[in-house]
């Protein structure tokens, strides 16, 4: 099933945990980021993720810990995506609000790992394609995103809540890859940087 079918079928509850699993992965691309001070691996988001209570109350704490990533100024544009996930937490709990902020965190999150892939710029048809299952010319960081969120959605949809311990595992997991990405991006951007200083 696609990452469309899947967030078109999932509970809220599954919906609420998906979206914050992807703010979670989200979290190293903020670690440079001045005057933050923001620890990914135990974020304020964290409690909220390893126990997805729901419910109105639940998102009002999860909107009071985004004021935290909200009040620093993003210094690129890949922790603009970050920001911008965190910024559109939905002001209610409800089925339709929480299902579009899930499509968008899925689709900003393989936006980024394009990026990461070597895209200077974002492909949204592709991204949109890759969503419904159309892998065609996909690259390994994106697809391995895409396959990371598809299984997050099938273990989320466990109505024991049992597959909440392997979602945050396999979103950890993520996480890594991104941080190791984002890693290797900064280096090769600092190499040309210095490339260019020297032939200039």
């Amino acid at each position: 099933m696609s990452l469309v079918e899947l967030i078109a079928r999932a509970d809220e509850r599954a919906l609420a945990a998906s979206a914050v699993a992807c703010v979670d992965r989200c979290l190293p691309l903020l670690e440079g980021v001045e005057g933050l001070g923001l620890d990914v691996d135990e974020s304020v988001l964290r409690p909220l993720w390893v126990a997805v209570e729901g419910g109105d109350r639940w998102l009002g704490r999860l909107r009071a810990a985004g004021m935290q990533v909200r009040q620093v100024t993003p210094d690129c544009e890949l922790a603009e995506y970050a920001m911008r996930l965190v910024e559109h937490i939905p002001a209610g709990y409800r089925a339709d609000a929480l299902r579009a902020w899930a499509d968008e965190c899925s689709t900003v999150l393989l936006g980024i790992h394009q990026l990461l892939d070597g895209a200077s710029a974002v492909d949204e048809a592709r991204v949109a394609a890759y969503r419904t299952g159309d892998t065609e010319g996909i690259g390994p960081l994106t697809l391995g995103e895409q396959r990371r969120q598809t299984s997050l959605l099938e273990m989320l949809s466990d109505e024991s809540g049992s597959g909440l311990r392997g979602a945050l595992a396999l979103s950890n997991e993520g996480k890594r890859v991104l941080r190791a990405a984002v890693s290797r991006r900064s280096r090769t951007l600092e190499a040309l940087r210095a490339r260019g200083t020297s032939a200039g």
